[in-house]
């Protein structure tokens, strides 16, 4: 309940929704109420037992008052329009109520509408905010169907549950309370034994309630677990159907779908018990009520008449309605609850790569990048040790070694995609972790193995992340990239969209137009990650040629297992278990005869 009440807390801004859903569920239910209220003339009509009074009586909040009032309303629709005429304006008047009663309820409908989106609207922000914001580490370590499963599966719990909730908070309570005080009105003592009866109803929904929170909890777990599967299958098709792995994976996902099915059978034998219980319990209580009723109407004192007997079972049958409905609106908050859970345990994932309070602007890069004494270690698994390195502008600088070996993690601590657990990088003497990550990025041209392009058109992926750019500076960095010739061979030139991942070009393709996002970006400081270790020898050779374009006067970091691609670099760092064992020239290493030669060797490189 607490984390759902800190759901709600998002609907501030929205409190005029909020404020009107409650106004018109107020009208809603007082013309609802006086529907109910005119059957009673209706009744008395129909049964003869109009009492006529020609004096009209003053208005009060009594039973005495009420009738008087009933009865001269009665006896002047009698005396201008006979008995028929006055019971067609009563039942004329029983429809234009209606009307108005389900008017103010779809108005009501309207304003919890707005509500309860802009709430999941603004939840959804704030978690997508969120998944930006967390460092790479966090997203390594986390399965993206579980982050998925948060933002469809239980974003869709919290926004009927905030409806419903509404309901129960709302129109309900003020529904129940219009009911009771007319029920008192017509009888204090049947409303006292309805009273006596009817938490009988609700402490069994309680129990039942509080067993669906648990239930409703396994539920999306498994569903957040069957998504994962799902994504997993995705992306990874091409290796499914390489190996002949359909069958494996329809296994898996169905031993996932099964447990998913259970824990949701489960769920729902919970979740509906509660509607056909408090039904017939309801029914239970009306018949109880209808007993006792009948003793006051045939009983020897006879306190209570016909007519008003059935006007009170008529408004106490309206009342289970909203009693059902905050059962179920309870529920609804029980099952919402663990969502909310999931959700903020999310927005709580603490980030470790925040910016410094007083973090210093950067706008040029003039003299060096240095690493002194870094070390980085996920949890207990040391990664990098003891490293020293100065890059100084304009020069290159390769990283090489074993897979594992810590390259990618130490050109990750520049732009601060990790932060060194001990020692430092810092960019002309100032530490990078006290410079404004925006600007530190923003200096940075970043080309991997993997060519991360969106489901968009080519120009778009080429101005990723920047605004304004004109379509000749975009052909410039497409024919800098080598990209030019190929681009305007697709249908539809640069405007083409290029599928999901950049799927619908080869690997070359997808390469080239990376490096042409960087060098639109005329970065000072390039960071060239295994940029063309997954290419065929023609691809090889012209991302080959574009990166060296690119590299020209930049300060760059280049890690690369294909050794050919490096042997120009200013400097070639050898590193092994995290530690700098090699460094020096490409004709330095080769005549020293170390590891460095023995990578040469293996691939045959002279």
């Amino acid at each position: 309940m607490k984390n759902f009440l800190r759901i709600m807390r998002f609907g501030r801004p929205y409190a005029r929704y909020a404020v009107m859903n409650g106004f018109h569920n107020l009208l809603a239910t007082i013309f609802h109420l006086a529907s109910m209220l005119l059957f009673i003339p209706f009744l008395r009509l129909l049964l003869g037992q109009t009492k006529a009074v020609h004096e009209r009586p003053a208005l009060a909040w009594n039973k005495a008052s009420l009738e008087q009032g009933f009865n001269w309303s009665l006896t002047r629709l009698i005396e201008l329009h006979g008995q028929l005429g006055a019971l067609g304006i009563i039942c004329i008047a029983v429809v234009v109520l209606f009307l108005l009663k389900n008017l103010f309820r779809y108005l009501a409908v309207r304003s919890i509408s707005n509500f309860r989106n802009r709430i999941v609207r603004d939840l959804r922000a704030r978690l997508y905010g969120k998944m930006l914001e967390l460092p790479l580490s966090y997203h390594n370590a986390e399965r993206k169907g579980h982050l998925l499963s948060v933002f469809t599966n239980d974003m869709q719990v919290l926004e009927f549950s905030v409806m419903l909730s509404m309901e129960m908070v709302v129109r309900e309570p003020v529904a129940v309370i219009l009911f009771l005080g007319t029920m008192v009105t017509l009888s204090p003592q049947l409303t006292l034994y309805s009273l006596l009866l009817l938490p009988v109803s609700g402490l069994l929904i309680g129990r039942i309630s509080r067993s669906l929170k648990r239930s409703s909890t396994r539920v999306q777990e498994k569903s957040a677990d069957l998504l994962a599967r799902t994504e997993e299958t995705l992306t990874g098709m091409r290796v499914v159907k390489a190996f002949n792995g359909e069958e494996a994976m329809r296994r898996r996902f169905e031993r996932e779908n099964e447990l998913l099915m259970r824990a949701s059978i489960h769920m729902m034998y919970r979740q509906d018990i509660a509607s056909p219980l408090s039904e017939t319990l309801g029914t239970v209580v009306m018949a109880a009520i209808a007993f006792l009723g009948g003793t006051l109407v045939l009983g020897p004192d006879a306190s209570l008449s016909g007519d008003s007997f059935l006007g009170f079972i008529i408004i106490f049958s309206q009342l289970l309605t909203p009693i059902k409905g905050f059962s179920q609106g309870y529920s609804a908050i029980v099952r919402g609850s663990s969502s909310a859970k999931r959700v903020f345990d999310l927005l709580a994932v603490p980030n470790t790569i925040v910016e410094a309070p007083e973090a210093k602007p950067l706008h040029a890069f003039n003299d060096r990048i240095s690493f002194r004494d870094v070390s980085f270690a996920y949890a207990d698994k040391a990664v990098l040790q003891g490293i020293n390195l100065d890059v100084p502008k304009g020069s290159s600088v390769a990283l090489v070694g074993g897979s594992g070996g810590g390259k990618t993690t130490l050109a990750g601590l520049l732009p601060r995609f990790f932060d060194a657990t001990g020692g430092s990088v810092s960019i002309d003497g100032t530490d990078v972790r006290k410079l404004r990550i925006h600007d530190l990025r923003a200096l940075m041209g970043i080309v991997t193995q993997d060519s991360l392009l969106f489901n968009d058109t080519v120009a778009a992926n080429i101005t990723f992340g920047r605004t304004g750019v004109g379509d000749a500076d975009i052909r410039r960095a497409a024919e800098t990239a080598n990209a030019l010739d190929f681009i305007e061979r697709l249908p539809n030139g640069f405007q083409t969209t290029i599928g999901d991942a950049g799927n619908r070009l080869s690997g070359g393709q997808k390469q080239r137009i990376a490096i042409a996002r960087a060098v639109l970006c005329d970065p000072a400081i390039l960071v060239l990650d295994e940029a063309t270790s997954a290419l065929d020898t023609e691809s090889e050779r012209l991302v080959q040629d574009a990166l060296f374009k690119l590299m020209k006067d930049r300060t760059s970091i280049v890690i690369a297992h294909r050794l050919s691609t490096i042997q120009h670099c200013d400097e070639i760092i050898v590193l092994d278990q995290g530690k700098i064992i090699e460094r020096g020239t490409h004709a330095q290493l080769f005549a020293a005869n170390g590891q460095y030669r023995k990578l040469c060797d293996l691939q045959a490189f002279k």
